[in-house]
């Protein structure tokens, strides 16, 4: 036997405590690690996560240990078992150490499965406050906002609501910054007027892109926000970390007003590039306004006067170690963590808390007279007042004074907010609430181009979503957003890259299978989901793909690995994948012999479209919601952890539905298309009722010699060349008429159209 003895002796710092290891005998043997930790009075641990199993026995002492956000009150004698990838840290609050043996242990099917669960970290027991990064009412949202922060939450929030998560999307408008001064200013309206105009127009683009939002705080017109921003602010400069100092400023040579933000431009200090003033978006830091590079004033164009101004400031450097320890919680991109590092390694950094101006909230401390309340503080505590008015609005007991440690936020935001979300702000809260540790998960995208120019408010360089949006649209240009929004890296929105998708992916390849999927049904089976009968092993192998695409999709949109550039790009290898398997399953479709495997075949065809119709929900819900109606599922679907077959005897109406884009009033078909339809089947010794317009000529069964015939035939009958690429681009037959009518003489489309009658 071996005993172990808690001496005290040649202990060394880890995760934030005093550790050793247990003499190896005690635990070498078993194949599990050992030490001894001590909690010394007031220390807490650091927050921290790790792949093993571990196990507390607590020998001393007491304290509070917070697992997840979730706070239990640990004394001697407990023993407390954590999973792979919980966060967590304890916190002595007694007077005597707290001391403790930890045993760990590596188990890789545990871990893995901790890993891949849909919903982790609690999210399934705890309120999830979901966030888009509140936008400046000084113009309408365009397609660069869109396709950041709000289309992002409202999909994140709709895959967790699916999974039984208590999620909302909250998002208001951030009134006071002067940015909406300013636009007011230039449109002749007052900034109060600029703030309400255009957080109503806000609010109907959100409803445009299908946008839903549970709580919207547009900040100016909420009676109770003012009181409730002073509270906070009252709270804040209490802390020792808030000084009233004096600070180099710069002022208008002309007016003698006070620059900052939008009223002055010059070089970022840190990277040269031309920056406004207070961050720079190049490489994301702060300045001063003081420290800009040949400045000059937005209101005069000439250099500003230098000059000193007294105001309230957080010695941001001073909580450094509670930055970092907030980047340990949750999900933070290690941009963030570098940049943070990077600010706070060189010196002192004092963030301005409030500004001389005319337009925002004057605090209630008379020492700043004149000032008003800055607006990345505003919006701080606008986080805290969502979650409070939510609260009021659904009988929670959620405050805005009273932040819960059990709340999990998560913010998605754009990069250039990199600086003041996840640093700034989270050191706001520690000052004003020092007994919560906030829980945030942060995601980031980067600026969205257009035509390789960045999109632009202040510019008016932009597709406005208001201009582009509706029934008809609004799901090709979430799919399309999905797959293009910067994620990671800028990217690039061309309109007729867009035009491109939607007309090539969407209205020829999903629309051209759903519509010819539907025409079986009715014709082989009336209509009727029939019953899977004998299974190949291209069936099964089939059935793994599509539950591998289930879990791909799972992954991509849950709170670890969200990306919707992943989700979009499993959503069309679904597609993809599920029209080669018609494709390949189509030759022996019709042989008698084959009958039942033909049953099961078109039963997996539907198994497909139903994962599509429901994993598809979160990016496209109004797609999604028309194709459950038309494969007769319910209209209030949770996420599958199957794939699921259609329920036989289900009544289906594919046929005949149009998807994508409105179908013209007098181009119900092309007038090449009856012609054509007789020419395929002639070719491929099709019934003369055979339904073929909206299949591709590989899911009709057409090998490549039949091609070459087809090709011959409309080659000699047109007088014409068509290419081989055009018959087997894999568009149905449908669109392959309408290409032929754009190439042709009008005399000579008139011709066969006759023909076709």
């Amino acid at each position: 036997m071996d005993i172990s003895t808690f001496t005290g002796e040649g202990l060394s710092r880890a995760f934030g405590i005093d550790v050793a290891a247990l003499d190896p005998g005690a635990a070498g043997d078993l194949g599990v690690g050992a030490s001894w930790g001590r909690v010394a009075p007031g220390v807490r641990s650091l927050t921290h996560q790790h792949d093993e199993t571990e196990v507390w026995v607590l020998v001393a002492g007491g304290g509070d240990l917070v697992v997840d956000g979730a706070e239990h009150r640990i004394e001697a004698g407990a023993v407390v078992r954590f999973d792979p990838f919980e966060t967590h840290y304890v916190t002595n609050t007694g007077e005597t150490d707290l001391v403790l043996a930890s045993f760990f242990w590596r188990d890789t099917a545990r871990a893995t499965a901790a890993a891949g669960r849909s919903v982790r970290r609690r999210f399934g027991e705890r309120p999830v406050f979901v966030f888009s990064s509140a936008p400046t009412p000084n113009g309408d949202l365009h397609l660069g906002h869109l396709a950041g922060p709000f289309f992002a939450a409202d999909a994140y929030t709709r895959f967790q609501r699916m999974n039984g998560v208590r999620a909302w999307h909250l998002c208001g408008s951030d009134d006071y910054q002067n940015y909406v001064e300013a636009a007011g200013a230039k449109e002749g309206r007052s900034a109060l007027d600029t703030a309400t105009h255009y957080s109503g127009r806000i609010r109907e683009t959100l409803a445009a892109m299908d946008i839903e939002v549970h709580q919207f705080t547009a900040t100016s017109a909420d009676d109770t926000y003012p009181d409730g921003l002073r509270g906070f602010f009252g709270t804040l400069i209490a802390s020792d970390s808030v000084r009233l100092a004096e600070a180099d400023a710069l002022f208008d040579p002309e007016s003698g007003r006070y620059l900052f933000e939008s009223g002055v431009s010059g070089k970022c200090p840190s990277c040269g590039e031309t920056t406004g003033g207070n961050i720079c978006e190049g490489c994301k830091e702060p300045n001063s306004v003081a420290d800009l590079v040949d400045p000059v004033s937005a209101e005069s164009g000439a250099a500003p006067r230098r000059g000193t101004v007294r105001r309230y400031q957080l010695s941001l450097h001073e909580l450094a170690d509670h930055v970092r320890d907030h980047h340990r919680k949750g999900r933070v991109p290690s941009s963030v963590k570098e940049l943070a590092a990077r600010v706070l390694s060189r010196g002192p950094v004092e963030v301005p808390l409030t500004h001389p101006a005319g337009w925002g909230l004057p605090p209630a401390e008379s020492a700043v007279d004149g000032q008003v309340i800055w607006s990345w503080i505003d919006y701080a505590y606008s986080i805290l007042h969502g979650v409070g008015a939510l609260g009021a609005r659904t009988g929670e007991e959620w405050r805005a004074d009273e932040p819960d440690a059990d709340w999990k936020i998560v913010h998605f935001l754009g990069a250039d907010g990199s600086f003041f979300h996840p640093i700034v702000v989270p050191a706001l809260y520690r000052a004003a609430h020092p007994d919560w540790a906030p829980d945030i998960d942060y995601h980031i995208n980067e600026f969205y181009l257009l035509q390789e120019s960045k999109f632009s408010t202040s510019r008016r360089h932009a597709v406005w979503g208001r201009d582009v949006l509706g029934p008809e649209t609004v799901d090709a240009y979430r799919l399309y957003l999905a797959l293009t929004r910067p994620e990671g890296r800028r990217t690039n929105f061309d309109p007729d890259e867009f035009d491109a998708f939607t007309r090539d992916t969407l209205e020829t390849r999903w629309q051209g299978w759903l519509a010819g999927l539907g025409e079986r049904i009715v014709r082989d089976h009336g209509g009727k989901v029939p019953d899977a009968g004998v299974w190949t092993p291209e069936h099964t192998a089939f059935l793994a793909r599509l539950t591998e695409r289930l879990a791909a999709l799972t992954r991509s949109l849950g709170a670890d690995g969200f990306s919707l550039n992943s989700a979009a790009a499993e959503l069309l290898g679904l597609v993809e994948d599920t029209r080669a398997f018609a494709a390949a399953e189509s030759a022996a479709a019709h042989v008698g012999d084959w009958a039942d495997e033909a049953r099961t075949a078109l039963a997996l065809e539907l198994a497909a479209a139903r994962l599509l119709a429901t994993c598809g929900t979160p990016v496209m819900p109004r797609f999604a919601s028309v194709l459950a109606e038309a494969l007769g599922l319910p209209a209030d679907r949770t996420w599958p952890h199957t794939v699921d077959l259609v329920p036989a005897g289900t009544a289906v109406t594919l046929a005949g539905r149009v998807f994508f884009g409105a179908k013209p009033e007098s181009a119900a078909e092309s007038p090449l298309l009856p012609w054509l339809s007789g020419v395929v089947r002639e070719v491929l010794r099709l019934p003369a009722d055979e339904p073929v317009a909206h299949l591709s000529l590989t899911e009709l069964g057409m090998q490549s010699m039949q091609a070459v015939a087809l090709q011959y035939q409309l080659t000699d009958r047109l007088d014409a060349d068509v290419p081989l690429e055009t018959l087997l681009n894999g568009g149905d037959v449908a669109g392959l008429a309408d290409t032929l009518v754009k190439d042709l003489p009008e005399d000579v489309v008139r011709k066969h159209a006759e023909v076709g009658r």
